[in-house]
This record gives structure tokens, sequence and C-alpha cells, in this order.
């Protein structure tokens, strides 16, 4: 049997549908918000916040499938800090590697400067990452990548019986 058969909690497609939703609705609402902080316009930020959404989207589902692929074969399961650290600093690396150029040209900056923004929004986006992950797991349970197989039951013997 496959750890999927035994896994607890939201699993598969429906939890990365759950996840993104989530996780987007709410970065497209901060994003908008900081880029009118920074100065820029309502309806640029919103835009530039809702297409940054839309390419995080399209990393997330790319970079998780990935990741939970790469944890899988880890011997040690679960989901310790580090593993968490890295899960967010390599997420949010890739999405500024496509975000800077693009948030240059959208807003009419030089790379200097968006990578300035970029780096307001990372600083952010590092915390919320890490934060609403660790708050995902706790509400939905871990994926089936990281949790541990339960060992099967000797012949004979009810798995919870008193």
């Amino acid at each position: 049997m496959s750890a999927t058969t035994h896994a607890v909690g939201l699993q598969g497609p429906k939890r990365r549908v759950v996840f993104v939703t989530l996780y987007e609705i709410i970065a497209i609402i901060v994003s908008s918000l900081l880029f009118m902080a920074i100065g820029q316009g309502a309806g640029a930020s919103g835009v530039m916040a809702v297409v940054a959404s839309a390419l995080a989207i399209a990393w997330n589902v790319t970079f998780n499938a990935l990741f939970e692929r790469w944890e899988a074969r880890q011997r040690v399961k679960g989901r310790s800090v580090l593993r968490r650290v890295v899960h967010a600093m390599g997420f949010e690396g890739g999405l500024a590697l496509v975000l800077i150029p693009l948030m240059a040209w959208w807003f009419g900056v030089s790379l200097w400067q968006a990578t300035v923004m970029e780096a307001g929004l990372l600083l952010f986006f590092l915390v919320y990452t890490y934060a609403f992950n660790w708050a995902f797991d706790r509400v939905f349970g871990l994926p089936a990548s990281a949790q541990a197989v339960p060992a099967a039951a000797p012949a004979g013997v009810v798995v919870g019986a008193p």
C-alpha cells in the first residue's frame, strides 16, 4: 500500500486547490495594499497583484509537486523548521526571478528599484508563506509526503483495540 492510502487529512488535488485558493486570495489583497503603500496607483497595483498571483499559482503547483516528490523520498518524515524554511525560500526565490523584471516593466522602474520593491514583498511573503503553510497543515493535516506510514500490525492484532 502507498503512503497516500494511510494519509489523514486533506490530500491530493483537492488539497492543492484549497491551498492555492486561500493563499492567493490573501496574497492579492496584501500585495495590492503593499504596492499602493509604496506609491503605486490602485489600478496598476491591483493588476500587478492579480498577474503576480496567476504566475504564483503556476509556480506554486509546479514547485509544490516537485517539493513533495522530493519530500516523499526523504527518510525523515514531517516538516521541521529547516524544511519549512527551505520550502519557503525555494518558492519565493523562484517567483522573484520572474516578478522582478515584470514589475520593472509594469511600473516603469529600473531593475534595481523593482528588486528593492521585491525585497520588501519578499520579506513579507517569506514570513507569510511559512506561517500560511504551518497554519494550513495544522488545520488540514500534513500532506501524505510528510506523514509517516504506520507500521503494519502483526497478524491477529487489531490496531486500536484495548
